[in-house]
């Protein structure tokens, strides 16, 4: 794991002689899912009939009764997967290209349905033939094993695969290529025949992890500890409490971070640094992110549980509107990004019911236009990342290039209008009231002003990352600013 070239474990010298075959001579089957490609094929088909069409959840219960190669059938009748943007194991790749090129006879070998075996085929254009499933029978271990027999008629062949499974070919086979295998598969395969070499191009595991849960974006729960601050609610129970309610959101927010990613494949793959987030660059299992989705959910709703039926709630409408999100609203323009703002304001609203404080209609305002300026910079940022690689549209997204200027415009208005929020609660009744010197937080606006106004300039020269809150971490004048503004709410109150 984690090897970036590939390398030999053992090279097994055939002495010369007449009874040995050449090595060019013997065929070579190659397994798909995990080896030639760096993703399961029928995983990839499932998620995306469920994301165009989720009734039919119901119909691939029914198909599997009738057979898994009849479900696969099923599956792939209905679904237009991107086969082009599939990662390849690309070191693998290379190796079978050049071994076509010396004459040796390869030849795919799968479980995965014959229609997307076949196209995968084509488009790596070094393999002889194609053995698949083809709707009456699944080709895997045993099955696959017999059909490639049955195609040498019983002479020496070669294989190439990646997980448990194969280890019954591998056992009747002449040598054996493990490509990026599952944990302990390389040892068990190097008992069933003589491993020739060992491609494995992943990042260690435990890395790819941390990135794809993307325990930094756990940043933006500190969303939850603003109405600590505004209702000046500085109780060690209300500490405990956000601390638990921010565990919650965490998990919650990690386990739609994963869903997200696995129902936005094809355009993650498309996009110039989405691309290479792991289950897009297929260094990491679909199989485990569904099972880490079930675990994260499991976890955060217990902790919200135990807070209370109101902020469990508010957490099931936050995970409820991010599903919305992820499989349909964010490809409709304009909707999509007063959601995105809506899904940063929950956790204010969230951080409120944690501590039973009323939630103020002034903050509400401030937060929908702050962050719907936000959410606008994110999209902006996408635009202009386009523009660099002279690409018109945001796949998988209903923007244009050449829409960045409205959109821009209504960011730096809705950024402004948050500024005149805040002006107008500092000359309140309400803000009178909440605070002993109110004045003081006139000088929240100018912060607030050129807080807006910099991440804007930064989005137009093309210096925006996707998100401006995580952006605005590593940002040392983001920093100064945020501090700026808590201390004079400190002062003022």
């Amino acid at each position: 794991m984690g090897i970036l070239a590939t390398h030999a474990i053992r090279r097994e010298t055939t002495p010369t002689s007449l009874s040995a075959p050449r090595n060019e001579a013997v065929p070579l089957f190659v397994d798909l899912d995990g080896t030639l490609v760096k993703s399961d094929l029928l995983l990839e088909s499932i998620l995306r009939l469920l994301k165009q069409a989720p009734w039919h959840l119901v119909s691939m219960v029914f198909w599997l009764l009738l057979g898994k190669a009849r479900m696969k059938t099923e599956i792939a009748r209905r679904v237009d997967l991107d086969t082009e943007s599939l990662p390849l194991q690309r070191d693998f790749v290379r190796y079978l290209k050049d071994v076509s090129a010396q004459g040796r006879p390869i030849y795919l070998a799968t479980a995965s349905d014959r229609t997307l075996a076949e196209r995968l085929a084509s488009r790596v254009g070094v393999f002889a033939g194609t053995l698949a499933s083809d709707g009456r029978r699944n080709l895997r271990g045993q099955e696959k094993l017999e059909a490639i027999l049955s195609l040498t008629k019983g002479a020496p062949f070669d294989y190439a695969g990646n997980a448990w499974v194969d280890l019954r070919v591998w056992s009747k086979a002449r040598r054996g290529i493990v490509v990026n295998p599952h944990f302990g598969v390389c040892t068990a395969a190097e008992k069933c025949c003589s491993i020739e070499r060992v491609f494995d191009d992943r990042p260690a595991a435990l890395r790819a992890w941390i990135g794809q849960l993307r325990l930094y974006q756990w940043s933006k729960n500190c969303l939850l500890g603003v109405p600590l601050l505004t209702a000046h609610a500085f109780e060690l129970k209300s500490l405990v409490t956000i601390l638990l309610a921010f565990l919650a959101f965490g998990f919650v927010a990690s386990a739609s971070y994963l869903l997200n990613d696995l129902a936005d494949l094809p355009s993650d793959r498309r996009h110039p640094r989405k691309c290479i987030r792991p289950f897009a660059a297929g260094n990491l299992a679909l199989g485990a992110g569904v099972s880490a989705i079930a675990i994260l959910l499991a976890v955060g709703f217990a902790i919200a549980a135990l807070q209370s039926s109101e902020f469990f709630m508010v957490l099931l409408t936050y995970l409820v509107l991010t599903l919305s999100y992820s499989f349909h609203l964010k490809t409709l323009v304009v909707l999509d990004v007063i959601l995105l703002a809506g899904l940063y304001t929950i956790r204010i609203i969230a951080g409120a019911v944690a501590i039973h404080v009323q939630m103020s209609s002034w903050l509400l305002a401030f937060s929908m236009f702050t962050f719907l300026s936000l959410a606008l910079v994110k999209r902006n940022s996408e635009l202009v990342a386009l523009q660099k690689i002279s690409r018109d549209e945001v796949f998988g997204r209903d923007y244009r290039v050449s829409d960045y200027a409205i959109l821009s415009a209504m960011g730096v208005a809705s950024g402004y209008l948050a500024v005149v929020v805040l002006a107008l609660f500092a000359d309140s009744p309400q803000g009178h009231s909440a605070y002993a010197r109110p004045g003081l937080l006139w000088l929240l606006c100018p912060l607030m002003l050129y807080w807006i106004s910099r991440l804007w300039i930064k989005t137009a020269r093309g210096e925006m990352f996707d998100d401006p809150l995580l952006y605005s971490i590593h940002d040392r004048s983001s920093w100064a600013v945020f501090v700026a503004m808590v201390a004079v709410t400190l002062v003022a109150i």
